[in-house]
């Protein structure tokens, strides 16, 4: 086991995945505008928020190093998971907002493919397993990638994002019944297949045909933690306060459980 990849296996026939937790800057800190900024669009607290997922056998997985290091959720070929509009590639050149992450160059070619030897390809490599591991034992698994974001980034979106960003590729990564499930899981403020489809995990294993049902969920941020209008350096990230996020935590539990219903 690699020691940025931190796996929880459970026997239930489903998987958390959390591609964007990281914070680790596997030691390129000085190429960074800051560290701060190379930082700030983690997926914040995601793993707290799914703690419980253990409780009901559910196997998780998750990578410490941050995403702008390399995107472990991107198509590794560089393809865009959404052409047209404003994305990050594999190793993110700027923020969410636009701004340059690197002082001097970005990473060239060769740093590209590097950086995917040492993080992206092992990361995935466990993933996998774990697919093939719980499919081995179930007729059908869930796949379901865990996220969160910033409700507010012009640059990637008008107005507020909603609460709950449900993802199936419009509908080419699960049976119809688990997103409906997951939705019905949800409160009113949430939207299916809308900025955010799924990304490049959810994308690429998915094979209802074959027993592996992939949803992503997109949460917006200040559903379990308070959202600054402006993050700087002094307020972000915000603490995580599992009363703050308590009503929040109470509808992933009943997500989480439609994701097993179904795959029981």
């Amino acid at each position: 086991m690699t020691n940025f990849v931190h796996l929880h296996r459970g026997s239930a026939p489903l998987i958390v995945a959390m591609p964007h937790t990281g914070t680790g800057l596997a030691g390129l800190d000085a190429q960074f505008v800051s560290p701060w900024l190379a930082r700030r669009d983690a997926d914040w607290h995601i793993e707290k928020l799914y703690a419980f997922a253990a409780d009901v056998g559910a196997t998780i997985v998750r990578t410490t190093i941050s995403r702008s290091v390399i995107d472990v959720n991107r198509d590794p070929s560089g393809a865009s998971l959404y052409p047209g509009q404003a994305t990050t590639e594999l190793c993110p050149t700027t923020t969410f907002d636009g701004e340059p992450l690197y002082t001097g160059n970005a990473p060239d070619a060769a740093e590209i493919a590097r950086r995917r030897a040492a993080w992206f390809d092992p990361y995935h490599a466990v993933l996998a397993a774990e697919i093939a591991r719980l499919r081995a034992a179930h007729p059908r698994i869930v796949l379901y990638d865990a996220h969160s974001i910033r409700g507010h980034i012009p640059r990637l979106f008008d107005g507020d994002l909603p609460q709950y960003n449900i993802g199936t590729n419009d509908g080419a990564t699960c049976d119809p019944a688990l997103a409906a499930a997951v939705s019905a899981a949800c409160t009113a403020d949430q939207v299916l297949n809308g900025r955010f489809k799924g990304g490049w995990t959810t994308r690429h294993y998915a094979a209802p045909a074959e027993g592996v049902h992939a949803i992503q969920m997109e949460l917006a941020i200040r559903g379990y933690a308070p959202e600054p209008a402006v993050p700087d350096e002094h307020n972000w990230p915000p603490a995580f306060d599992p009363a703050y996020a308590a009503p929040l935590s109470a509808t992933l539990r009943n997500v989480i459980n439609a994701c097993l219903d179904f795959a029981s």
